[in-house]
């Protein structure tokens, strides 16, 4: 098997007939950053969802986190990014000119982020983070945010905590040798998560849907003039990419067997691929306006957007797949 990188202006959301995939006008390469775990387009070109539509995707090397990806697709390295939604926002603020094509991870019942620290730890709420460590994989994305938003709702500045930078096959290590008071284990990491809970003394102090509801976790993005360039090819890549969504919902068993092949095939540990709880996104595979606005309004209230600046709808591919102008 190969496989390559995974983890935004268009107004509307595309209205997906996933059937039998059409072919692009023209032959596409996208390339991307290969991320701990696998992206539902890389899943959907595993199971063939690509052949016959002119679309092939290459793996061209490794992203520590959204952030990178990010950079990555900016510079034209890239043409497939994915981030956390923050991290998107704030990637476009600060000019790049991207679209939102699916959500990468969705938070839901089955399917969070869990914050956790020892089980004799004195750490009982959300009010008892302040002034302690919690590691994270990446700052500027979900984690970082949610904690900022936890914070938030219990009245204590955004900056309360003390955030470090952990890969998440360390973040039991760091936490079990006492290096951080908390470990963030992120909606992408269920596969450290359940090996972590397997070796006991964990208790968890919160998730991200205590905080944010269920909502859209990340997006994988592409850049505004790939999307106008490459219509048709933009379109069906959101197709099908939605389609391995649901896939990975409707047979877990099968897509767990994928993804412990796709560890193997890197060098990983392929035996964590039996705690995959899925990729937490609704039926269908598409977003909902809240999951982009949600944190437009965050970015209002801490003053980095003015009121009306921004909007989901300029964000979200539209139903023809052609991105909006600006």
């Amino acid at each position: 098997m190969t496989f390559h990188p995974r983890h935004l202006l268009l107004p509307a959301v595309i209205a997906l007939g996933l059937t039998s995939p059409a072919a692009a006008a023209d032959t596409v390469k996208l390339r991307y950053l290969a991320s701990h775990g696998l992206a539902a387009h890389e899943l959907a070109a595993e199971l063939g969802y690509f052949d016959g539509t002119g679309i092939t995707l290459e793996n061209v090397g490794y992203a520590q986190g959204g952030p990178a990806s990010l950079i990555a697709l900016a510079s034209g390295d890239v043409e497939i990014g994915s981030a956390a939604t923050s991290a998107v926002l704030n990637s476009i603020i600060g000019g790049n000119d991207f679209v939102a094509a699916y959500p990468s991870n969705g938070i839901n019942n089955e399917v969070q982020s869990t914050f956790y620290v020892l089980e004799d730890s004195p750490i009982k709420s959300i009010k008892d983070i302040a002034g302690k460590s919690i590691a994270v994989n990446t700052l500027g994305a979900h984690l970082d945010y949610t904690i900022r938003e936890a914070l938030h709702s219990v009245g204590l500045p955004a900056d309360a905590a003390n955030q470090l930078v952990v890969p998440g096959p360390q973040l039991e290590q760091v936490l079990r040798s006492k290096q951080v008071d908390i470990a963030a284990f992120g909606y992408w990491q269920t596969t450290f998560e359940g090996a972590a809970l397997k070796n006991g003394g964990l208790r968890p102090i919160f998730d991200d849907t205590d905080v944010l509801g269920d909502i859209a976790g990340g997006f994988v993005v592409l850049r505004r003039d790939f999307a106008r360039e490459h219509p048709e090819a933009a379109k069906i890549f959101v197709e099908q990419s939605a389609r391995a969504l649901d896939y990975a919902r409707e047979h877990p068993e099968e897509t767990k067997k994928i993804l412990a092949e796709a560890l193997s095939e890197r060098g990983e540990n392929a035996d964590i691929a039996q705690y995959f709880r899925g990729y937490g996104v609704r039926a269908g595979g598409l977003p909902v306006e809240r999951d982009i606005q949600f944190w437009i309004d965050v970015l209002v209230r801490e003053g980095k957007l003015k009121e009306g600046q921004l909007a989901a709808k300029d964000i979200l591919l539209t139903v023809d797949a052609k991105p909006a102008s600006n």
